[in-house]
């Protein structure tokens, strides 16, 4: 077994000896915590995606359909590179955050809803 194996699978077992509210409690946490980070990295994506956009007034879509332009210099080649990075981060946050969301639907612990406003 990996390294990376055994050690999740320890967490595991772990996390199992946990009573189930305990474990609810975690994952409600867990997916708070992380549609925070995500929500972020999504908004941080997403405002390098625009500043190229506007930038190069295309979409990248449009670029990639068209190919660079025979004349573009060093930075819009280098621009191209990460205008693509971020179009990846974006798609994999949205879709990190798309699921996450549904989980969050579920609703928060019971026991935890005092410290959400209710």
């Amino acid at each position: 077994m990996e390294k990376s194996s055994a050690v999740t699978g320890e967490m595991e077992k772990a996390f199992l000896r946990l009573s189930s509210e305990e474990r609810e409690a975690v994952i409600s946490h867990g997916v708070a915590l992380r549609l925070s980070h995500l929500k972020k990295r999504l908004f941080l994506a997403e405002s390098k995606i625009r500043h190229f956009e506007e930038k190069y007034k295309i979409t990248l879509g449009e670029l990639e359909a068209h190919g660079l332009p025979d004349d573009a210099d060093y930075e819009m080649h280098e621009d191209y590179v990460m205008w693509r990075h971020w179009t990846g981060v974006a798609s994999k946050a949205k879709g990190d955050v798309d699921v996450l969301e549904k989980i969050a639907q579920q609703g928060l612990y019971l026991g935890e809803t005092k410290y959400a406003g209710h």
